[in-house]
């Protein structure tokens, strides 16, 4: 069996929002993994056609199965997954399985990121052996978020043309192609129970029916077996030179670049005319804080300025009273402008762009007046509250309504309001202030007062979570919170510096560093909750309640070199101390990336997405700032 657990994933993603994706042993563990899932309105609006296979081999030597399938209640048949010999990722997932006699099969899973085709190849390592191969794709055609059933409307029909395949299971869907070097059998069949336990464990909807309307089959002693998929029903192609056109162009866009630089690409996808940043794999879409954020290790840190201006001027035309969209629903519903940090991420990434880039003139301005438009409405009062007050500080919020990052909501309650003035919306206001072209000196140095004065706790030898809370003035909310890192460390500008620094620092290490993160609360305070699991009211209830942010790493590590030196031997140091436990886990969990959360109890095991754009965007910067030399 490979080094990598059986139930580790793996991602192959396209430049419109589409993706495959499974585990390692090959049988899918959640609703989201399959092999063609692909967006209606590139990025949302995705739909699984082709979930999986079932594939076995016929050779002299015996038969054996090359899929793994989990049915309910707890069934693992056939067993494919203890055949496998080897198993990697880079640059494309690909399996050795050894059959009886000791026959070698190798797999692999390729997909075109420009056009979202998934090449599927099969061939034997031993070429004299006779070995012939049978393949059943499984079908669905439902929304990714959702589960199939058996039903009477889904269409078996197949049109056949040159060997190849086209399938349309409902009319209303695109058309599923299916080009092949092998034979079509058209067979229809259903196969019931599938059972993702990954759904299970967070108490959603866990058992799926798919559709199989026919049998490939290859014999492998005359060569490669290729089946390509994809959206349409376009099958008057040549699959094998199709195959092969996608195997050379994705090895030449995929060797220039590192392993992390080649996972950095999965997140960066086309949005009309422009780019954007997936949040995440497999169920998230593009949203504006987790964008703005994430560009900057993604994008900035990489080198990739015409990537990011694209980003960048994209977003800048979507600003409405001041305010940047936080999510572009699945649905192609208005975008949700309901997020207070998102805008001003939105700023700090202009100014680090335009610092690293020095475009030419027209994008300069046309980023800085979508700059000054946000602080205009900020300082002018928008919706949910913002506004600046008389300290020059900015208050939010209002009843029943999450603003901030931590931005969990059970029913109707909304686990962690953070209304008033958040420490962490403080130091991004502030230094958007200072970023957007020098124009707000004034109020800038002004808040910045107001904020030494008011947001020190010296009992707790750090910082308020929230001053004002509830628009209560004087009141605070002493919760022992990683956001008061970004005072220190991840942001152009500290707004503490020496002993009240270093105190911060020294504490946020003592009760929220974990190996994945940061925690997002003190394990000492009653309300901490160590393991993000259960149902979902369950997992909301703890996803800032003490739950691992391991994207919160970048200003930490940026903060702890600010107070103790940013000199080669202490960059080691950091290197050593707080990176290396995340590059360990890039191959345990989405292989080559990061995880979005982690339990806040020992032994912090991954949760949430597999594949976390801002997570492993930190990653990316810390390393590019702990860099040697």
């Amino acid at each position: 069996m490979s080094a990598a657990a059986p139930g580790a994933e793996w991602l192959e993603s396209d430049a419109m929002g589409g993706y495959a994706s499974g585990t390692v042993a090959g049988y899918r563990s959640r609703r989201y993994h399959a092999l063609l899932l692909t967006p209606r309105t590139p990025p949302t609006g995705r739909i699984v056609l082709v979930n999986g296979f079932e594939a076995w081999v016929e050779a002299p030597a015996g038969n054996f199965p090359l899929s793994t399938q989990h049915y309910a209640p707890d069934v693992v048949h056939p067993r494919g997954l203890d055949l496998i010999a080897a198993f990697t990722h880079e640059p494309w997932p690909t399996w050795t399985f050894r059959g009886p006699g000791g026959i070698e099969i190798v797999h692999e899973c390729i997909v075109d990121r420009v056009d979202g085709s998934v090449l599927l190849a099969w061939r034997l390592v031993a070429a004299e052996t006779s070995a012939q191969l049978h393949v059943r794709p499984l079908l669905s055609g439902r929304d990714y978020h959702a589960l199939m059933r058996e039903n009477a409307a889904f269409d078996f029909s197949a049109w056949v043309a040159n060997g190849n395949v086209s399938w349309r299971p409902y009319a209303q869907l695109p058309a599923i192609a299916a080009l092949s070097n092998g034979a079509y059998l058209h067979q229809p069949l259903w196969y019931r129970n599938f059972l993702y336990r990954e759904e299970a464990a967070r108490g959603l909807d866990c058992i799926e029916d798919l559709a199989s309307p026919g049998m490939f089959t290859f014999e492998l002693s005359r060569g490669e077996a290729v089946l390509v998929l994809r959206a349409g029903d376009g099958v008057a192609v040549d699959a094998e030179a199709l195959a092969q056109r996608v195997r050379e162009l994705e090895a030449a866009r995929r060797k220039p670049l590192a392993p992390l630089d080649r996972a950095a690409e999965s997140y960066i996808v086309r949005r009309g005319r422009g780019h954007t940043i997936l949040a995440g794999f497999p169920w998230f879409t593009d949203w504006g804080r987790d964008t703005f954020i994430a560009m900057r290790g993604l994008c900035i840190a990489r080198g990739q300025h015409d990537i990011a201006a694209s980003i960048l001027l994209a977003w800048a035309g979507t600003v409405s009273a001041g305010m940047l969209p936080n999510r572009f629903p699945d649905d192609a519903a208005a975008p949700e402008y309901n997020s207070v940090d998102a805008s001003l991420w939105y700023v700090v990434a202009v100014h680090e762009f335009l610092e690293a880039a020095r475009p030419e003139a027209r994008v300069r301005d046309a980023l800085l007046e979508a700059c000054w438009t946000i602080l205009d409405g900020y300082a002018a009062g928008t919706r949910f509250g913002i506004r600046m007050d008389s300290d020059g500080l900015l208050a939010c919020g209002v009843p029943g309504v999450q603003l901030t990052w931590m931005d969990a909501k059970v029913a109707d309650r909304v686990i962690t309001p953070r209304v008033g003035k958040p420490v962490e919306v403080q130091a991004l206001w502030i230094n958007a202030l200072r970023c957007a072209g020098g124009r707000d000196g004034a109020i800038a140095a002004q808040a910045q007062a107001a904020f030494g004065k008011r947001f020190w706790n010296a009992d707790a030898g750090c910082l308020y979570d929230v001053v004002d809370a509830d628009h209560e003035r004087g009141r605070v909310d002493a919760s022992l919170r990683p956001n008061q890192i970004l005072a220190v460390g991840g942001l152009p500008h500290a707004l503490v510096d020496g002993e009240r620094a270093r105190a911060v620092v020294a504490t946020v290490e003592r009760e929220l560093l974990t190996p994945m993160g940061l925690r997002s609360l003190s394990p000492q305070d009653p309300a901490y909750r160590g393991r993000y699991a259960g149902g979902v009211a369950e997992r909301d209830g703890a996803y800032h309640q003490g739950t691992v942010w391991p994207w919160l790493i970048g200003p930490f590590v940026d903060a702890w070199l600010r107070v103790e030196g940013g000199d080669a031997a202490h960059r080691e140091a950091a290197r050593l101390r707080f990176l290396a436990p995340l590059q360990a886990h890039l191959d345990a969990a989405g292989l080559g990336h990061v995880s979005e959360i982690a339990d806040g109890d020992p032994p912090h095991t991954p949760r949430g997405c597999p594949f976390q754009a801002w997570s492993l965007a930190e990653l990316i910067r810390a390393l590019a700032r702990t860099a040697p030399g």
